[in-house]
């Protein structure tokens, strides 16, 4: 990791949610002198979007992929001869 001992703060708050059931909450902190090796600096602006958005059909192809991820490519095996798929004959 890029990241040396006491550079990360994670901490764990638990309680009852609105339902009465318990939950648990994490929070995660990185100090901002570890974060400006990784090119990050606090001083840097928030991000905005600089290009026109993509279009409909996109995201309608992203959400797509989610519901039915592409199948694995198959892999061409050779066909095995007769004499190796027959059994045996008994003697």
């Amino acid at each position: 990791m890029p990241f040396q001992d006491g550079d990360i703060r994670y901490d764990l708050a638990c309680g009852p949610g609105p339902d009465g059931r318990w939950r648990g909450w994490i929070s995660v902190g990185v100090r901002a002198d570890a974060l400006r090796p990784l090119g990050l600096h606090p001083d840097q602006p928030t991000s905005t979007i600089i290009s026109p958005s993509r279009p409909d059909w996109w995201y309608a192809a992203a959400a797509r992929a989610v519901d039915h991820p592409p199948r694995p490519a198959r892999v061409h095996r050779p066909a095995r001869s007769r004499r190796e798929d027959s059994h045996p004959s008994p003697r």
